[in-house]
């Protein structure tokens, strides 16, 4: 027992710096590429590497901003991950709701076509949904980049699934003793208690539209609405030497995704975690 019980605060050290050298590995690529973006132009390809500047030039980032319209593009972006987030919200909770929670026949089939659709990679409908996209005359607008969704997701109508099934039944058969109908039961009762699984789904849906470049870049052919990923690559085409730019652009665009996941880990680990219960 006195051996044991003297290694655990050793185990304990050792984990820890596991874990760290682990973190540092993996936040390296980030915090190369912040360092990066405050370098001057003498400082990018010196050997060994420099990690913290020796002058900090803040100016990249002002400059970066008048390489591409940001704002422009930003405002895209933000209005097709906004429109595709509010879309899975909407129709994924209630497809979920209805496989987990209702009985009706052809439940099962359905359940079992969601999860055969979950396998299939985009680029295996992407010519299918191409041609009729390009059928209904929206190629060239955003339209194909958020319209989908309202028709929900996969991956996220089986999360909710599973979430909902951990959830007691008690609760709907009191309601239902009550007299509340299955709309009011899911809306009133069901809903707010699935409110990690939203976010979880909900920050998937967001991360997604806005770090989508091969959609964009199928359907978008006008600057002026290109998003945040297109308007980058474009830069690295025009300005492919500004290393520096392209860096301080990349950090502005990663940065809110990042701030965003952190406001909601909590909510976003208990939803991924209750959802695997069943």
């Amino acid at each position: 027992m006195g051996n044991s019980s003297g290694l655990r605060p050793v185990q304990r050290v050792l984990v820890h710096a596991l874990l760290i050298v682990v973190g540092a590995f993996f936040l390296s690529p980030f915090l190369w590429m912040v360092s990066t973006s405050l370098k001057a132009n003498n400082e990018l390809f010196l050997w060994p590497p420099v990690w913290i500047p020796r002058v900090k030039v803040w100016s990249n980032y002002p400059d970066a901003l008048n390489y591409i319209p940001f704002f422009k593009y930003l405002w895209n972006t933000l209005t097709i991950a906004g429109l595709s987030t509010f879309a899975v919200l909407c129709s994924c909770p209630l497809v979920a709701y209805s496989l987990a929670r209702i009985h009706w026949k052809g439940a099962k089939p359905l359940f079992a076509i969601t999860l055969l659709v979950m396998m299939l990679p985009y680029q295996v409908t992407m010519i299918p949904i191409f041609i009729a996209f390009k059928n209904f005359g929206w190629v060239g607008t955003n339209i194909p980049l958020w319209l989908p969704a309202f028709f929900g997701a996969p991956f996220f109508i089986f999360l909710l699934r599973q979430f909902f099934m951990g959830l007691p039944k008690e609760l709907e058969d009191a309601a239902r003793i009550d007299g509340a109908s299955e709309l009011r039961i899911y809306w009133q009762i069901m809903l707010p208690l699935c409110r990690p699984a939203l976010l979880t789904i909900a920050l998937f849906q967001f991360m997604g539209s806005w770090t989508d470049y091969q959609g964009p870049l199928i359907y978008l052919s006008d600057e002026n609405r290109y998003t945040l990923m297109l308007g980058i690559q474009g830069f690295k085409s025009q300005h492919g030497a500004e290393w520096q730019m392209m860096m301080a652009t990349l950090v502005m665009i990663t940065f809110p995704v990042i701030v965003l996941y952190f406001l909601v880990q909590k909510a976003f680990i208990r939803g991924i975690t209750f959802s695997g219960i069943k």
